[in-house]
């Protein structure tokens, strides 16, 4: 399967998709790890990693409290 993101508002509407698809997991995770600062400056919320179909977990790009 492919790993992709999907880019949310911070209720769970979808407002769009990862640009690229991963062969694994980590390079996923290296993406969004790279990308979260434009993402969040976007308006995306949250994204959830997806493995295909899949959701994998959900993570918020807001600061920590």
């Amino acid at each position: 399967m492919a790993w992709s993101w999907r880019l949310e508002r911070a209720d769970g509407q979808t407002v769009g998709t990862s640009d690229e698809t991963f062969t694994t997991q980590a390079d996923a995770e290296t993406w969004v790890g790279e990308k979260w600062r434009a993402l969040r400056e976007e308006g995306v919320a949250q994204v959830s990693l997806l493995d295909g179909e899949k959701v994998v977990y959900t993570m918020s790009l807001s600061d920590p409290q």
